[in-house]
């Protein structure tokens, strides 16, 4: 116990102190939300990897899909690395940087705003924003409340608390560049901490090869597909027991990333152009090891098949599949996993209320009601909003509604849905129309929102999968016939792609 206690304490100290050294990076509404946009490729692709995988990957995520697809899973970790992370960086990466710089935009529904010249858009795309990010937090948190569980014996509010003082002292102070250092810190962190607990996972059982056997010895009598049912080997197999299942958990977890506010707007923020080279291979090796490593490792949850995991009714409560995987662990590597999980929660829960308060002030507080606030001003409310944000959050949290999976795929359905498509197209098209905005807003709140309650859909996860693939299919289509956005307008915006350099000659004879 006092080892553990003794790595949260540094842990602790070393993120406030963080925050603060960040403040004279915050003196500013441009450096508070987007550090100056002058972050490093290392620190921005540790902040892009460390606000992508939290407690949800870790504990909610891998313990329900690596019981359901086994092996398999570690598929969504692979999809996470070169979906989620490599395409995301190659194909938004420096288009994102490139043209919000041009637009003057510090936020996903600002870029909405200035890209097709509609105030409104800005003000929608905010609300749904503010709105489907609190649910997203409160799963962070409770992502968190197993682990601490099994390891302190202490109740889940006084874990819930902690975590949401730690989080509110740090942003409030450092901004964007105490988010960012730490996620670079806690990214470091996760890196070691998730080889060492595969590691020590597979030695408890025998080692990789002991586990493999053990593990295809095992039937898969509750899978989704009738004709599987009661199968032996199928959860070491290459696609699972329920390849259709995996393939929409592959694309919500991995596409999903590409129209999430918290996530686009790392790239905002990056120094310059070579820096988003550097930051793509880093972010996708980041990915390959955390993503690929939380669910190759949940692959094996089967073979902890305790009563501990099940609940009165006889179902099993995935969030207590990782925690009592890890129970076995000695007291130090622990002690590891408790500051991974944190470091972990901590950057998302971070970025999330980081995003959430600043889109709020300036794409709706400025636009309406608050037109004159200066910038002193807009510090003082954003910080106030984080404040508001955490404690909001945290309230959902202290009763959440469903478990973690389906918190994070309403919330990702809902955000990607709606923003994914006019956000990718707007950084590529001049013929996406305002009028395909507001369908693509529609379509994504709307598919989410009415399975919600008809249930349509039975898994949210595929809901979202599918409200992502639906915008995608929406933008194009409605833009086609709808009125077309100013072509001079565009066509000033798209200078930006287009800036030529004079640079010296090297060579004074032509090759014949």
């Amino acid at each position: 116990m006092l080892i553990k206690i003794l790595l949260l304490f540094v842990f602790f100290a070393l993120m406030i102190g963080v925050g603060f050294y960040s403040r004279r990076h915050a003196g500013n509404v441009n450096d508070y939300v987007l550090g100056g946009r002058n972050v490093g490729p290392w620190i921005t692709a540790f902040a892009f990897g460390t606000s992508y995988f939290s407690s949800v990957v870790f504990i909610g995520y891998a313990g329900q899909f690596g019981w359901k697809f086994g092996i398999a899973s570690t598929w969504i970790g692979l999809g996470n690395a070169f979906i989620g992370s490599l395409l995301a960086w190659l194909i938004l990466g420096r288009r994102t940087r490139v043209m919000t710089q041009k637009l003057d935009a510090r936020t996903m529904p600002e870029f909405f705003g200035k890209r097709f010249g509609s105030k409104a858009l800005q003000i929608v795309g905010s609300v749904i924003a503010f709105i489907f990010l609190v649910p997203y937090t409160a799963s962070v948190y409770n992502g968190l409340s197993n682990l601490f569980n099994m390891a302190f014996d202490i109740p889940y509010e006084v874990c819930v608390i902690v975590m949401a003082l730690l989080t509110a002292v740090y942003v409030i102070v450092g901004g964007y560049m105490a988010t960012a250092l730490n996620d670079f810190i806690q990214g470091i962190i996760m890196l070691f901490g998730i080889c060492a607990v595969i590691g020590a996972v597979l030695a408890g059982q025998g080692g990789f090869l002991t586990s493999l056997n053990k593990l295809s010895e095992i039937s898969a009598d509750d899978v989704a597909v009738p004709a599987l049912q009661g199968s032996h080997g199928l959860l070491t197999s290459f696609f699972g027991p329920d390849p259709l299942s995996l393939v929409g958990v592959v694309v919500l977890t991995s596409l999903g990333t590409w129209g999430l506010p918290q996530m686009v707007q790392k790239f905002y923020a990056i120094r310059d152009e070579k820096a988003v080279k550097t930051g793509t291979v880093v972010s996708t090796f980041f990915a390959l090891i955390i993503a690929g490593g939380c669910y190759f490792n949940g692959g094996f949850s089967r073979l902890f098949d305790v009563p501990a995991i099940y609940k009165a009714d006889g179902s099993v409560a995935y969030d207590m599949i990782v925690p009592q995987m890890l129970a076995t662990l000695p007291d130090i590597l622990i002690g590891v996993v408790i500051v991974l999980v944190l470091s972990a929660s901590m950057s998302t829960l971070s970025s999330l209320v980081l995003t959430s308060s600043s889109t709020l002030t300036l794409d709706v507080l400025k636009k309406t009601v608050m037109k004159d606030m200066d910038d002193k001003k807009q510090l003082i409310v954003m910080r106030v909003l984080v404040a508001f944000f955490i404690v909001l959050s945290f309230s959902l949290a202290l009763k959440p509604p469903t478990f973690i999976a389906q918190m994070m795929g309403i919330s990702w359905g809902a955000l990607a849905g709606a923003f994914l498509a006019p956000f990718m197209y707007g950084l590529y098209s001049k013929k996406v129309t305002a009028a395909s905005v507001w369908a693509s807003f529609v379509t994504g709140v709307g598919i989410t929102v009415i399975n919600m309650f008809a249930k349509f859909i039975k898994s949210p996860i595929n809901a979202g999968a599918i409200a992502m693939i639906a915008g995608l299919i929406v933008v194009p289509v409605v833009s086609a016939f709808t009125k077309k956005p100013d072509k001079a307008f565009v066509d000033d915006v798209f200078t930006c792609y287009d800036q030529k350099v004079t640079v010296r000659k090297t060579t004074a004879l032509e090759e014949e």
